[in-house]
């Protein structure tokens, strides 16, 4: 008896606070085109009617699901429904879980890895490519090629790559060379390592974009004096190009943190999170819950865990930015 009240008090809840939050979201819209005191010209309002779709899709797709994936995981959940308030129960099991703290220490890895190996991978070839002369729109083409492939396409390649034995194509490469066969993602010591290169292979060639994108925005004239100085290359690069590239290059780094601590689909194709659990990541756990174990609670609770650390690692990382920037 004392459940079903529950479960009903709180569909009521959540039910009156998703329509309560749309009816405010209409009425702050509509308010604020009524009091705008410039009045919509027919340009701005076909502006406006260009942006619903996306208002509406960021609404639905994503404001929507993440306050009820937020409200939910504090509740006991029957399939997808909830049916009565939890309070804490379900972090406290998520964080008592043997996996959690292993979960957790393997997605920091996989994020301190993209860092090390994806994340100046991208400067330096835009580098690279805007100091040459010839061949560089091929090069541009070819780079961007593998970001065109599917995330599924690309970890069963690099999955035939690192097969262990002789039908693996790199132990292939390699006995040609008179070496002995590796085992690649079955050593759980190379294996976060290694879905890294195979991520950063498929991902850097937009990154490249971006940064060549703010490179030709880079004064020419400053190379040319740099050039008539002396300065070579490296010099040039030094002094010239990392500086003006500070301000991408740092919204790429928060970019690279929120996209490795979300890592799920490379993982689970190629290794399953395994040897022994030594690739499985916060998100990757989070889908077994669901889906493996249908504990949709756990993996509730397990995604706000994520969601809370991706909010604390950024707003922490963002203040220490702007002191630096006082100094």
């Amino acid at each position: 008896m004392l459940k079903t009240l529950q479960h009903t008090l709180f569909r009521r809840f959540t039910d009156n606070y998703i329509k309560k939050g749309t009816k405010m979201f209409k009425r702050n819209f509509n308010r604020g085109l009524n009091k705008s005191p410039v009045r919509l010209k027919k340009v701005d309002m076909a502006a406006w009617i260009l942006c619903v779709p996306f208002i509406f899709g960021l609404y639905f797709f994503q404001i929507r699901p993440i306050i009820i994936g937020l409200s939910y995981s504090f509740c006991e959940m029957k399939g997808f429904s909830p049916i009565g308030f939890a309070g804490l129960d379900n972090f406290i099991s998520v964080i008592r879980d043997t996996a959690f703290i292993k979960t957790l220490i393997n997605t920091v890895m996989y994020t301190v890895w993209s860092l090390v190996i994806g994340f100046w991978v991208p400067i330096f070839v835009a580098v690279i490519v805007n100091e040459l002369v010839h061949f560089r729109g091929t090069l541009k083409v070819m780079m961007y090629l593998p970001c065109i492939v599917p995330s599924l396409a690309a970890s069963l390649i690099w999955y035939f790559f690192y097969q262990p034995g002789q039908a693996g194509v790199l132990n292939q490469v390699i006995l040609l060379f008179g070496g002995e066969p590796q085992v690649w993602l079955q050593d759980k010591n190379l294996v976060i390592p290694l879905i890294i290169i195979s991520m950063t292979w498929r991902g850097f060639g937009s990154t490249v974009v971006f940064y060549l994108a703010a490179l030709q925005g880079i004064n020419q004239e400053l190379y040319e004096a740099a050039r008539i100085d002396g300065a070579g290359i490296i010099k040039r690069a030094k002094t010239i190009t990392l500086p003006h590239l500070a301000p991408i290059a740092l919204l790429m780094f928060v970019k690279q943190i929120i996209g490795i601590f979300q890592i799920q689909s490379e993982p689970m194709l190629m290794t399953g999170g395994g040897p022994n659990g030594a690739s499985l990541s916060l998100n990757l756990q989070s889908y077994y819950y669901m889906f493996n174990y249908f504990q949709t609670e756990r993996a509730l609770a397990l995604g706000t865990i994520t969601f809370a650390i991706l909010m604390i690692t950024n707003i922490f990382y963002f203040r220490i930015e702007k002191k630096l920037e006082i100094y």
